[in-house]
């Protein structure tokens, strides 16, 4: 990432971006939560991007390079931490759930950030503890490397809904099937009807965010069907598409400032 920009100290603050609205590479020397309270939140280092609709935050630990985008309106919520305080002792980023109390001590933690009184120490001690007990969700599109991966994941990245099994993807890319597994496995972690799968719920929150019907993404994304694609998010992010969809309507419509 070039033009990377330095800001030593992680900001604690709520802010609203508008959708497709970007903040560029940049890195702390401090870790930091980033939620969004309404939209998708798209957070991209080296390795790949993680993603989280409004039940999940990302940890982003001090000193990874990193930047944001929106999909949709987003409310976004940050939470500065001291490198030497990390309640989960992790040193790459990660999609944390996100429950319904977790939430709203994120959201009234940011509310007032110049706030130093003993009242808002306790309630970042029940913030730290909550985010221990959060269970972490495999919500991440890791960047391929080698140039035969990134030939074939630019092409489904590129249409979600391409129909083409890995062989057919890596004869048109003009490399092996046994080759391609192996290096999904062994570069990214995880197998390609995975990367693929991840591939295709991100290009559904992208969607979804911009208020897509929920019966044209599963088709603009690959699924079969709706009800598959139902299912699939399902699994993924604890509700229905259609009520992830309400919920960040409703969220953006009652916390968008009056103008």
């Amino acid at each position: 990432m070039p033009n990377i920009r330095h800001t030593p100290v992680a900001p604690t603050r709520a802010q609203v971006l508008a959708a497709g609205e970007r903040i560029d590479a940049h890195r702390h020397d401090e870790h930091q939560i980033v939620y969004a309270g309404s939209g998708v939140l798209a957070v991209t280092t080296d390795a790949g991007t993680w993603f989280a609709p409004g039940t999940r935050a990302i940890w982003v630990p001090a000193g990874t390079v990193h930047a944001h985008r929106a999909h949709g309106h987003l409310e976004l919520h940050l939470v500065g931490l001291p490198a030497d305080d990390n309640p989960l002792g992790l040193d790459t980023p990660t999609v944390l759930a996100v429950s319904p109390l977790l939430r709203e001590l994120i959201r009234a933690y940011t509310r007032t950030p110049g706030d130093t009184s003993a009242e808002r120490g306790r309630l970042l001690a029940v913030l730290r503890d909550r985010l221990r007990a959060s269970p972490q969700e495999p919500l991440r599109l890791p960047a391929p490397a080698d140039p035969r991966l990134v030939a074939v994941c630019a092409l489904v990245h590129d249409n979600p809904a391409d129909p083409r099994t890995l062989a057919e993807l890596g004869a048109a890319t003009g490399a092996g099937e046994r080759t391609l597994s192996r290096l999904f496995r062994s570069e990214l972690g995880m197998t390609f009807p995975q990367w693929r799968t991840q591939s295709r719920l991100y290009h559904a929150l992208r969607l979804l965010a911009d208020g897509v019907p929920v019966t044209t993404v599963a088709h603009r994304c690959g699924w079969s069907s709706a009800s598959a694609f139902i299912e699939v998010f399902r699994r993924a992010f604890g509700c229905t598409p259609g009520a992830h969809g309400r919920d960040a309507r409703r969220a953006a419509v009652t916390r968008r400032p009056s103008s």
